[in-house]
């Protein structure tokens, strides 16, 4: 499908550029609202938020474009992404509405939905809005018009969902965990649950003022997190992006683990319990350390394009739990319907809690691959797949590696530039092999 709005994830862009305005997304919210009545009469949408200061001026355009075509509105206040999800599904909603940019700076923000289900929405769902925003608006009357109220213990009811997923037998009591909310949507849900789990909680990242969602703190800057660790004592340490459906973690000694250690961790805890796993899906930039070992223990792995959405829909498709990536999505669904960074970090703590083994204890023997990644800035109209030079030294690279290390090259899908990327099993071979082909890609 073409779309002119909808990115990979919702649409999203600069506060007071198209579409990122008050104008448009009233219109936006006019259009799904026309969408959604054609399958009920009296639709309701949840509607929920990170801590940008354009939530506020975001929040009342949706209000007032759904209401404008007859659908009642619920406001949720600042709730995680996953948040909302849930309480889409636990409130029988029609529809749930997210205003985030996940892990973009305060100047960013978008528009993203779930299904009644607390799932992301199929590509046709979109290209029916998108045809509705091209019809004019059908402006309901004053008898038909949508209501609003607010539900104010939404945050409560989202602290209960998350600690519901944590094992009744266990307590985080003895633990101290540091717990970064990036100033975003989880800062006063965060510390809340892993204190009522028992722990002793240093929380950072936790005072939002509009504009300092994500700024050197949060999943996308975890240095902040490992100085919090270091300096309190902290046995693990807790990473959240500004809308919490992305998870960074650290151990005592302030190392930092990934999505990819950590969706193996997952893997193996249910296979210590007994449990089957099918299988586990990555992305094309999961590490090969991880493939390996998940294979070694029997376990198919599969990779899905980069995105979230695409590890979901591929889980969704053989009839699997788990699956994330590096970034730290990370997708349990015999938890929850999406992503959770909060669910995640809860399985994570789980297994450490139910073993007393730490976190470099449990993943000893899965040493990641080093990985040199290179962006080569295109020209206009440059296509690099015909790039013969690129091409030939790819061949090679293969060859040389002989199936201990991986060669990925993509072009991005929101600048101009190509991703060259090189995974080898030791570190100089794989940064210069990403020069090599990021020479040969300039060149061509």
């Amino acid at each position: 499908m073409s779309r002119t709005y909808f990115g990979t994830d919702g649409i999203r862009g600069t506060v007071g550029q198209p579409p990122i305005t008050p104008d448009f997304v009233l219109r936006l919210a006019h259009a799904v609202g026309r969408v959604l009545k054609r399958g009920e009469e009296r639709p309701t949408v949840l509607i929920g938020k990170d801590t940008r200061i354009s939530g506020y001026m975001l929040e009342s355009a949706l209000e007032s474009g759904f209401n404008s075509a007859g659908v009642d509105v619920v406001l949720l206040g600042p709730l995680p992404t996953p948040g909302v999800a849930y309480l889409t599904r636990a409130q029988r909603a029609s529809l749930g509405v997210v205003i985030s940019a996940s892990h973009n700076p305060f100047a960013d923000n978008g528009i993203k939905f779930f299904s009644a289900q607390g799932t992301k929405l199929p590509d046709e769902w979109e290209a029916q809005v998108e045809a509705a925003l091209q019809e004019p608006p059908q402006w309901a009357d004053s008898a038909t018009l949508g209501k609003t109220r607010r539900l104010d213990d939404a945050a409560g009811r989202y602290i209960e969902f998350c600690k519901s997923t944590f094992s009744q037998d266990l307590t985080l009591k003895g633990m101290r965990v540091a717990v970064d909310a990036a100033h975003g949507a989880a800062y006063h849900i965060a510390p809340k649950v892993f204190h009522e789990l028992g722990a002793d909680v240093v929380a950072i990242g936790c005072a939002p003022d509009g504009l300092n969602i994500n700024d050197q703190v949060g999943a996308t800057h975890p240095d902040a997190l490992v100085r919090a660790v270091r300096a309190n004592h902290a046995d693990f340490g807790v990473a959240l992006d500004g809308d919490a459906d992305r998870l960074q973690m650290v151990d005592a000694a302030g190392r930092l683990y990934n999505g990819d250690e950590l969706l193996y961790l997952m893997v193996t805890d249910r296979l210590a319990r007994g449990q089957r796993v099918a299988g586990a899906v990555g992305t094309l930039m999961t590490n090969l350390a991880v493939e390996l070992a998940l294979k070694a223990r029997g376990v198919e792995f599969v990779r899905a394009k980069v995105g979230d959405r695409y590890v979901l829909e591929e889980l969704e498709r053989r009839g699997w739990m788990l699956g994330g990536e590096g970034s730290g999505h990370l997708l349990c669904l015999d938890k929850h319907t999406t992503g959770d960074g909060l669910v995640s970090a809860l399985q994570v703590l789980q297994v450490c809690a139910r073993s007393g083994k730490s976190l470099a204890q449990l993943l000893e023997g899965v040493e990641l691959f080093p990985q040199t990644l290179i962006n080569v800035r295109l020209a206009d109209g440059q296509d690099w797949k015909s790039n013969a030079r690129l091409q030939t030294e790819c061949e090679r690279l293969e060859r040389e590696l002989d199936g201990s290390g991986r060669i990925l090259i993509r072009a991005s899908g929101t600048e101009p530039v190509l991703r060259v990327m090189v995974e080898a099993s030791d570190e100089q071979a794989a940064r210069q092999g990403a020069e090599r082909l990021a020479g040969a890609a300039r060149a061509g």
